[in-house]
């Protein structure tokens, strides 16, 4: 039992010391090679946190094969156990993390895959809400499972910039015409596979909001973070003055936007040709327009061009109830 303990203790200390050097790669301004090194030490950092808290509920995460008589585990070419990797870990029925924080963490599991070996500078502003929010759940479920004094809370803070926050830094823009379209295509279609909640959600990704404010009375203290409550009357005078922004646009395939126009009422509206004469017409891939983009050789419209054909199609009559 006391070397169970041991042992469980050390996969979590390894656990918080990859999570601190992942924050701390990530908030050096002379480390180039931000995104890349900070998830793959995050997935670190939560494999060896789900490998401590299987090993305390004495679940078997090594892989083996149940022979007649007894488990023959895997073996690695010079004998070492094969543990389970992060992925496994959450596809077991006894995982301990909710839904979205798996969300965020298939999310990042996908996308390391993707940036393998390859710098991509671009993504630390343009997904840095998605690296919040990892971070955020990590140190939640590290003081769930293991207790608060495990806690990294006195370790994070703001990190301190050479100028002010930009539009661009917080919402994601600067970088999003230099992202890969192999990796802006990873990111819609895994966006896809989630509910509008799903994908609003905290835990999947952290967004903040950041208004300057200035002390009131001279030696009071000026934090540059301040945390409002949910619902207060400051938040809602907030919510009010914030222009809402999506980073990345809800988008559609031709057959969505038929679907959408259908259900709209025109039930005799259909993809060809009623639907490539009107996008023809309308010159609507024409990218001035704004009305979709191209990922891959795969042509994806936006919601105000599905709004612009619903509006073509009430102007038309009868044509297409």
């Amino acid at each position: 039992m006391r070397r169970v303990y041991s042992f469980k203790l050390e996969l979590i200390n390894k656990s918080k010391e990859a999570a601190l050097t992942a924050i701390k790669v990530f908030n050096d301004p002379l480390i180039k090679f931000k995104s890349e090194t900070f998830i793959v030490l995050m997935i670190i950092a939560w494999t060896y946190l789900l490998h401590a808290y299987y090993r305390s509920k004495s679940i078997e995460y090594r892989y083996f094969r149940q022979g007649p008589l007894r488990r023959k585990f895997d073996r690695t070419k010079y004998g070492a156990y094969k543990f389970w990797q992060l992925e496994r870990c959450l596809n077991d029925d006894k995982c301990p993390i909710d839904k979205d924080v798996k969300n965020n963490l298939r999310f990042l599991i996908g996308l390391r895959h993707e940036i393998e070996h390859q710098m991509t500078v671009s993504l630390d502003n343009y997904l840095s809400g998605r690296y919040q929010a990892c971070v955020m759940n990590y140190n939640y479920y590290l003081k769930d499972l293991f207790g608060e004094p495990h806690g990294l809370d006195n370790y994070l803070t703001y990190s301190l910039q050479f100028q002010e926050l930009t539009e661009e830094q917080i919402l994601g823009v600067e970088g999003e015409a230099n992202v890969p379209q192999r990796l802006r295509s990873y990111i819609v279609k895994f966006d896809q596979t989630l509910t509008q909640e799903e994908y609003e959600n905290p835990r999947y990704s952290y967004k903040l909001i950041f208004v300057r404010k200035l002390v009131n009375k001279p030696g009071q203290a000026d934090r540059v973070v301040e945390f409002i409550p949910p619902n207060s009357d400051l938040e809602q005078e907030i919510q009010h003055l914030v222009v809402k922004r999506e980073v990345e646009k809800k988008k559609y395939l031709a057959k969505h936007v038929v679907d959408e126009v259908k259900k709209a009422g025109f039930k005799h509206f259909r993809t060809n040709p009623e639907h490539l004469q009107i996008w023809k017409a309308e010159d609507a891939k024409a990218p001035a327009k704004g009305f979709g983009v191209e990922i891959h050789g795969i042509w994806y419209w936006y919601e105000n061009w599905v709004k612009k054909v619903i509006e073509l199609c009430e102007h038309a009559g009868d044509k297409y109830r």
